[in-house]
């Protein structure tokens, strides 16, 4: 499942913020008069009713996952800090192993993929839910779903901005993210009532999730997109693209602390079980799904260029908030003020976005875009990989403030490379 902020610099001149202001008064109305037309949308389409369906269905299984493994790591096994950032070597591999895999089944259709990597979500989570107290089962497993998450994540791009119309790829890709993220409340719901009321065991609640990334698979292989399925290249490396290829090593940096360091902070320091992360988790979405849509829309009117750059900054901010809240004398406060930096980070996850836009515009070839978001992933997770056990071992030794503290140097290195981004003007992209 994520290295951003924000500088008052809008497509090129002028300043965001007064128009990001405007932009959000106005876009709460403009999301609900776009909302028939979204719903026509799917009407008239049975390609993108599916892939909606079987996101929804994935955004359940995520909702149950991340909300509690965490806490079944500390629970179950006990990990130290310094255990947990070992622990995502095997689990983001399959990240960086995702070129590889897409190149492997360069022959299939990207419909096709997006089922498999569903099914091998479903499996992994059932596997986890039956392995018991095993270690080794565990890793096994976690791999599995590991391997079937990342596979997902360039595929669902591709055909997201594949089923859009025109230049709307921020909209379409803000709408199928928002439709993730309201289904995610689903799952955050299993987690919060049967954990807390029904005292419900971590293998029946991965139970749940698997099931439904399982039915997700089958929804997906349901789905027909001959024009989307073209011949795509095993590899794709250009020096063109270098600049999307920083821009995804800095947020595989910013991304693994917080999806690693940052929940850790709350269960060791702050010892909140789980229901509290599904909790957050339902106020993310709830949030998300307006956030999501407007933040496309503003992918689209200000350019990928600015909504980068304010990512940057607000990530700071957020490494701030994590980094430093336990010093503060009213430990309720704190407390809330780490909330706030959860619920804030999931929804500048979704900046990712502008990356996928970014580099759908500047592509010399249409083929290629799916591969080189592949190797995008792959890029990230090359960093993901060591990035966390390196923030383990600053943790244990000078605490956990010092891997917000590189965090906040990694958001802004972003922030400079953010200043970078082009796209050439639409004339000369038809040309």
């Amino acid at each position: 499942m994520p290295a951003r902020q924000w500088a008052c610099l809008g497509n090129d001149s002028g300043s965001m913020a007064p128009a990001l202001h405007s932009a959000g008064s106005a876009g709460a109305f403009q999301t609900m008069l776009s909302l028939g037309s979204f719903i026509r949308d799917i009407r008239g389409s049975r390609n993108l009713a599916l892939f909606l369906t079987g996101m929804a269905l994935l955004g359940i299984a995520g909702g149950v996952f991340e909300t509690t493994f965490n806490n079944y790591l500390s629970d179950v096994f006990n990990l130290s800090a310094d255990a947990r950032g070992f622990l995502e070597f095997p689990r983001e591999l399959p990240g960086f192993l995702t070129a590889l895999f897409a190149g492997a089944l360069f022959f299939l259709p990207e419909t096709h993929i997006a089922a498999a990597s569903a099914l091998a979500v479903g499996a992994g989570m059932i596997g986890i839910a039956l392995c018991g107290p095993s270690w080794y089962a565990m890793l096994a497993f976690m791999t599995l779903w590991s391997t079937g998450v990342h596979l997902s994540m360039p595929v669902r791009s591709s055909l997201g901005m594949e089923l859009a119309r025109g230049e709307r790829r921020g909209k379409r890709l803000g709408e199928i993210s928002s439709t993730a993220i309201a289904a995610s409340m689903v799952g955050c719901a299993v987690v919060w009532v049967a954990m807390k009321h029904l005292h419900a065991s971590y293998g029946a609640i991965f139970g749940v999730g698997g099931v439904a990334a399982l039915i997700a698979g089958i929804v997906l292989a349901r789905m027909r997109m001959p024009g989307a399925h073209l011949r795509r290249p095993k590899f794709v490396w250009h020096r063109e693209y270098w600049l999307y290829y920083v821009l995804a090593f800095l947020f595989g940096a910013r991304k693994q602390i917080f999806i690693t360091f940052g929940p850790w902070v709350l269960v060791r320091i702050f010892h909140q079980p789980a229901y509290i992360f599904a909790q957050l988790w339902i106020v993310s979405a709830v949030l998300g799904i307006v956030f999501q849509p407007l933040l496309g829309r503003a992918i689209d009117h200000f350019g990928e260029r600015s909504v980068l750059i304010v990512d940057s900054m607000l990530i700071f901010l957020v490494c701030a908030g994590y980094g430093f809240s336990h010093l503060i004398g009213n430990q309720t406060f704190a407390l809330w003020l780490l909330y706030a930096c959860y619920v804030g980070d999931q929804l500048l996850f979704g900046v990712n976005m502008a990356r996928d836009t970014y580099l759908a515009k500047i592509a010399v070839r249409q083929e290629h875009v799916a591969p080189t978001l592949s190797l995008g992933v792959t890029i990230n997770h090359a960093v993901s990989m060591s990035i966390p056990a390196l923030g383990g071992l600053m943790w244990m030794r000078y605490g956990h403030s010092s891997v917000f503290l590189g965090a906040a140097a990694v958001a802004v290195v972003m922030l400079f490379f953010s200043m970078a981004v082009r796209v050439p003007a639409p004339a000369r992209r038809a040309a």
